[in-house]
């Protein structure tokens, strides 16, 4: 060990230590749930079943992954994962950032009513209006579609709350300067709020995104169909005889519903660092 790097370690306060440590447990709780899923997804059944139970495979394998996407139209699941999550994304976002704008940036009267109303519907619990929105939805015929999955939450009074309290951060003097030189209130809004406002919309759809992904209630009232379900809805169709359910194949599954998630993190991460680190000044 070099003179340097004993220094080092003379120099680091126990603190810090302390910190490391805490960050290291903490780490580790959240983490386990996480591999428990990855490692039971690899196990043959007796090792699944087995008591007491560990946490690595003694035997890796792939039979899990093979029955889930034997036993389930996998690709139409996931596919219809992605149309649902993403276009409730896509619609939230032009809705709500619509919305948000002219509650933030445009005097109208009622302008405060309006607010404190959309507030409110967060009161309200979701199960609450759920049979409301069925019949409306079977009404219009849209029971197994996509316009019945994806329209009812087109918008959203969180995101809507949430990109008006990030519009209000802005300063008003760039948008003043380009109704000045003649820009319509639309040109405001799509080249002077919207390109400073990339970090607040990329994380309103980071969250739609999941949320809607991870959402089983939802597709499991307004689809009967088991072609036009999503990947989590599909999950709860896997059960072996008797109705035991195999818990190895139900991992299998959930690790790979997960993985689309992580790796839109892990694209959209450093785009949103950067975007943080330059708002307001584009």
């Amino acid at each position: 060990m070099s003179a340097a790097y004993r220094t080092r370690l003379r120099d680091v306060r126990p603190g810090t230590v302390l910190a490391v440590a805490a960050l290291v447990a903490v780490s580790a709780v959240v983490l386990l749930p996480i591999a428990i899923i990855v490692f039971t997804a690899f196990k043959p059944v007796a090792e699944v079943n087995a008591y007491p139970p560990s946490l690595l495979p003694g035997t890796w394998t792939l039979d899990n992954v093979r029955e889930v996407t034997s036993e389930l139209p996998f690709a139409r699941l996931v596919g219809n994962s992605f149309l649902f999550a993403g276009g409730v994304t896509a619609f939230a976002l032009v809705f709500d950032s619509l919305a948000a704008y002219a509650l933030a940036r445009i005097d109208f009267a009622g302008r405060k009513v309006l607010l404190v109303a959309i507030i409110a519907t967060l009161m309200i619990p979701f199960q609450a209006t759920l049979i409301p929105l069925y019949q409306l939805v079977a009404d219009l015929g849209w029971v197994n579609t996509y316009a019945g999955l994806i329209a009812p939450r087109a918008a959203d009074a969180f995101g809507i709350f949430f990109l008006r309290q990030f519009f209000l951060s802005l300063p008003r003097d760039v948008d003043a300067a380009a109704r000045i030189d003649g820009a319509s209130e639309f040109r405001v809004f799509r080249s002077v709020v919207l390109p400073n406002a990339v970090p607040a919309l990329l994380t309103l759809g980071l969250f739609t995104f999941v949320n809607n992904w991870n959402d089983l209630l939802w597709p499991l009232v307004f689809t009967t169909d088991s072609e036009m379900g999503t990947i989590t809805s599909g999950l709860t169709l896997l059960t072996g005889p008797s109705g035991i359910v195999p818990h190895g194949v139900m991992m299998a599954g959930s690790l790979i519903a997960i993985l689309p998630l992580v790796i839109a993190f892990l694209l959209i991460q450093r785009r949103f660092i950067e975007n943080i680190a330059t708002t307001g000044l584009k």
